[in-house]
């Protein structure tokens, strides 16, 4: 399926800053996107929405056709792995990371991989089949279909983040229970959940923990999972729409993706990880001139030449077992849609 729109390219940290606070002030809609290292990212202006390659469909607004016709007769809606991390490799970067946690380096880490996947669908189909809260297709590059929401700002300035730390199998007897009571989870959500709350403090007041833990199911080709996920929530002050730009990169990189403390877990995940994220574990954010709704771009497939590149990964602690992580890296790895 062709995709003939306007040709847009990245803007540095600092005009996408300063973009996001004119705009903002000036309560003029945009999108924005930015990468994991936080150094480029992509803005749309609402006279731009419907005239770039940059799609994107959020909650409560989609710049893409909702009247396209896929051509997907005799098309698997389904995903291959073809190629995963070696699990020898793996085990180095575990160890790895194993020994910065006993050195208090760091509490939890998020480790990632690319796997090489092969998809009779092409990333524009994948967009508009697929079923997430989240979407987000830049044409010939990537494809994102999140379920993590990162921060939300309604119009009263309540500030909300949503980190989501936990995974299983939903298919399994009592998957619930044992992803409620497993140690280990507890530990990193808990972790989590920490950091996110004195993220928040930066930038708001009256910080709070709304939802403590609570599970959300999803559906896709491969199999059924629950997240885990919390609220939290404070108040920023009256004035930040003004500076929004400031405060939005003051929370990055997503605490969810990255690890706490955040400064010496990153240079950590720059000596451990194989692989450039790019835009993977970035956030992108629509602002419609009073509220903002982001989110964390995960669930991602890459397009690198004509191979399809499915990055993926997980939260590891002192608590980890090894072999509960490399399936748990294997288990992310899907299309959110249920095969036909």
């Amino acid at each position: 399926m062709a995709m003939n729109k306007k040709q847009i390219f990245p803007f540095s940290k600092q005009t996408l800053k300063s973009n996001i606070n004119h705009y903002a002030a000036k309560r003029a809609p945009f999108f924005f996107m930015v990468n994991f290292a936080q150094d480029e990212g992509y803005f749309l202006t609402q006279e731009n929405f419907h005239a770039s390659e940059l799609l994107f469909n959020f909650p409560y607004f989609c710049n893409a056709q909702n009247d396209v016709n896929l051509t997907k007769q005799n098309k698997k809606l389904q995903l291959e792995i073809q190629k995963v991390i070696d699990y020898k490799t793996y085990a180095h970067q575990f160890e790895t990371i194993q020994q910065e946690l006993y050195n208090g380096h760091t509490f939890l880490i998020n480790l990632t991989q690319s796997t090489l996947i092969k998809s009779e669908l092409d990333l524009i189909e994948i967009f508009y089949l697929a079923q997430a809260k989240y979407k987000v297709l830049l044409n010939n590059q990537f494809i994102c279909f999140s379920p993590e929401t990162f921060i939300r700002i309604n119009q009263e300035g309540k500030i909300s983040t949503y980190p989501m730390k936990g995974t299983i199998n939903a298919d399994l007897p009592n998957a619930q229970q044992i992803l409620k009571e497993d140690n280990k989870e507890i530990a990193e959500h808990k972790t989590i959940v920490d950091l996110m709350r004195n993220d928040l403090n930066l930038v708001a007041t009256q910080t709070k923990v709304d939802r403590f833990r609570y599970f959300e199911l999803i559906n896709t080709a491969q199999r059924n999972i629950y997240q885990t996920s919390s609220e939290i929530s404070g108040q920023l002050p009256y004035d930040y729409l003004n500076y929004l730009g400031d405060i939005i990169f003051e929370l990055l990189p997503a605490g969810s993706i990255s690890g706490a403390p955040k400064s010496s877990t990153i240079n950590i995940i720059k000596q451990v990880e194989t692989h450039d994220r790019g835009y993977y574990t970035g956030v992108a954010g629509y602002f419609d001139g009073y509220s903002l709704d982001t989110c964390v771009l995960i669930r991602f497939i890459e397009q690198q030449a004509k191979q399809l590149v499915y990055k993926s990964g997980g939260g590891i602690t002192a608590y980890s077992d090894i072999k509960k992580e490399y399936q748990e890296l294997v288990e992310k790895i899907y299309l959110p849609f249920v095969s036909e």
